[in-house]
């Protein structure tokens, strides 16, 4: 059972009926955690998707809402505008292979449409992570690094295809494997292979961007997958 697809859809099942409007205070991660009996990672990244979509806004010490700027609207007889769905199980090793083959092959386009915004927010997500207390959150401010960079092409279809990488990376197999695979040692390597992405982007640098981008990728899959 894909845990995290039955939260979000529950989650976007209320706000169709009207149930949750704009402003509605959504329960704490620990609440929807027992909830509906899935890890706090998993709560937390599912709530992340939604946010980068723009469905929910989250301030520190207040807690988790829809937002005032979400049109009802945009949910249609499917997902939000900014959500794509996916359905069935990705493995691990077939996420690894699209993102091999995608990440890469935007930097151009990043290099070419980001902003000093979209700069400084990736170099934010890079202090969250290597200020993160688990490894828990940690992964959660690792999947944010990848998709603000992938905001970063802006351009829309771009969004969609990273919107399905954080639902797969979401599902219960990826998180498992991550967990197993993700040791104090190998999280400071992927702070410094961060810190490098995004100062190759920064510096608008498309060879030795597109380079760091695929050989993080490489690290990765040989750490979950041996191979």
């Amino acid at each position: 059972m894909d845990h995290a697809a039955v939260l979000r859809d529950a989650i976007l099942g209320k706000l169709k009926s009207g149930e949750w409007r704009q402003g509605h205070r959504i329960a704490t991660e620990r609440q929807l955690s027992e909830s509906f009996g899935i890890g706090r990672s998993t709560v937390r990244r599912v709530l992340a998707q939604l946010k980068v979509a723009g469905v929910i806004t989250q301030t520190v010490g207040s807690g988790t809402y829809v937002s005032e700027a979400f049109d009802p609207a945009t949910l249609g007889e499917g997902m939000p505008s900014g959500l794509a769905s996916i359905s069935g199980s990705v493995s691990p090793a077939e996420l690894m292979e699209a993102r091999l083959a995608i990440e890469p092959s935007i930097v151009e386009m990043i290099i070419r449409n980001a902003s000093q915004n979209d700069f400084a927010k990736m170099a934010k997500c890079c202090d969250k992570a290597e200020a993160a207390a688990s490894m828990e959150e940690f992964e959660i401010w690792d999947g944010q690094l990848h998709a603000t960079i992938a905001l970063a092409a802006h351009n829309s279809l771009v969004t969609n295809i990273f919107q399905l990488i954080n639902q797969a990376r979401a599902q219960d197999d990826w998180g498992a494997l991550k967990r197993h695979s993700l040791s104090t040692e190998r999280r400071l390597s992927y702070q410094i292979e961060h810190r490098q992405i995004v100062g190759a982007l920064t510096d608008r640098d498309l060879v030795r961007a597109t380079a760091c981008v695929r050989d993080h990728l490489l690290h990765v899959r040989r750490n979950l997958l041996g191979s």
